[in-house]
C-alpha cells in the first residue's frame, strides 16, 4: 500500500461528488420505476463496465486463488448495498435511510479493521466520524425529508444492512489492494462478482418503465458515472487510505446530494440542514489532515 497523499483524499471526495448525483438523477427516472431495479441495474451494469475497462487486471485477480475469499466477501457486500439501500429509502424515508446507511458504513469498516487487522481506530478518526455523522443527521432532519415511509422498521433494518454492505466491499477492496493487487483490478473484480448476481436478477424481475429511452438514458448515466467512474476513483484512494478513513470521507456524498436537491429539485433547507452541512465539512477536513503517526492511512495487513 502506498503512502497517503492529498490526491488520495481528493479521489474519495470526487467519488462522493459523483455518488451525490445519484438521488437527483433517479428522481427524474420514468414514473413507476422500481428503486430496487435502479440499484440492481446501476451496480450490475456498472460492475460489468468496470470489469471491461480493466479486464487484464481483473483476469489476474480472478486467477489468484488466494484472492477469492475477499472477492466473495466484497461481492456479497456489492450485492447487499444496492438491494438494501434503495428499498430502505422507500420504506423508511429518504433521510432516515441515508443517515443510517452512510453513517453506519464507517463504523462497520472500523470494526472490521479492528477485529481482522488488529488496528484500533484513532481518537481523531472517532471524533471526525462522530462530527460528520451528526452533521448527516442534522442535514436529514433539516432537509424536511424525515417523514417515514410505509414500513419504517423494515426500512431501518435495510438501511443498516446497506451500511454493512458498503463497509464490506470497501474493506475487501482494501485487503485485495494490500495484497499487492492493483486498485482497478481489485474493485472491478469485486463488482464483477456482484454483477453475476445483479444483472440476471434485473432481467428476471423485468425493467418495466426503465426499458424506455428515458429509462435507458437514466441507467446509462448511473452505471457509467456514479458507479464505474466513481469506483475507479474510490479504488485509487484505497491504495493508501484505510477503509474506515475512506468511508468517513465519503460522507461528503449526502452534502452533495442535498445541495443538488436544493439547486435542481428546488427543495428547501432549514437552519439545521445548513449546520449539518458545516459539521460534515469539519469532519471531512479533520480526517483528511496528515497524522503524525500515519495511523489513519496505515495499510491493512495482507491476508495470511
Amino acid at each position: 500500500m502506498t503512502a497517503a497523499r492529498p490526491i488520495h483524499t481528493v479521489a474519495v471526495l470526487a467519488a462522493a461528488v459523483l455518488w451525490g448525483t445519484t438521488g437527483t438523477v433517479a428522481h427524474f427516472a420514468p414514473a413507476g420505476s422500481s428503486p430496487l431495479l435502479i440499484g440492481l441495474a446501476t451496480f450490475g451494469v456498472g460492475g460489468l463496465v468496470l470489469a471491461l475497462l480493466s479486464w487484464r487486471a481483473v483476469a489476474r485477480v480472478l486467477a489468484d486463488r488466494s484472492a477469492w475469499p475477499w472477492l466473495l466477501a466484497g461481492g456479497a457486500g456489492a450485492v447487499l448495498y444496492p438491494t438494501a439501500y434503495y428499498p430502505a429509502m422507500d420504506l423508511a424515508g429518504v433521510a432516515v435511510g441515508n443517515v443510517l446507511a452512510l453513517g453506519f458504513g464507517p463504523i462497520v469498516a472500523a470494526a472490521l479493521e479492528w477485529v481482522l487487522d488488529g488496528r484500533r481506530p484513532t481518537a481523531r478518526w472517532a471524533v471526525a466520524t462522530v462530527i460528520a455523522a451528526a452533521g448527516v443527521a442534522l442535514l436529514a432532519v433539516g432537509s424536511g425529508e424525515s417523514t417515514a415511509g410505509s414500513d419504517p422498521l423494515l426500512g431501518i433494518a435495510l438501511a443498516l444492512a446497506a451500511g454493512v454492505g458498503y463497509a464490506l466491499y470497501a474493506y475487501a477492496g482494501a485487503r485485495l489492494i494490500a495484497g499487492g493487487r492493483t486498485s482497478q483490478g481489485s474493485m472491478a473484480s469485486i463488482f464483477l462478482v456482484g454483477a453475476v448476481v445483479m444483472v440476471p436478477a434485473f432481467l428476471v424481475l423485468g425493467p418495466g418503465p426503465l426499458a424506455s429511452a428515458h429509462g435507458i438514458a437514466t441507467l446509462a448515466f448511473l452505471a457509467l458515472v456514479p458507479m464505474a467512474l466513481a469506483y475507479l476513483l474510490f479504488g485509487m484512494a484505497l491504495r493508501a487510505l484505510a477503509a474506515s478513513t475512506a468511508t468517513t470521507l465519503a460522507l461528503a456524498e449526502p452534502v452533495v446530494a442535498t445541495l443538488l436537491a436544493v439547486l435542481v429539485v428546488h427543495e428547501r433547507l432549514g437552519a439545521l440542514a445548513w449546520i449539518g452541512l458545516a459539521a460534515v465539512a469539519v469532519g471531512i477536513v479533520l480526517v483528511s489532515l496528515p497524522s503524525r503517526r500515519g495511523r489513519l492511512a496505515a495499510p491493512a495487513r495482507p491476508p495470511a
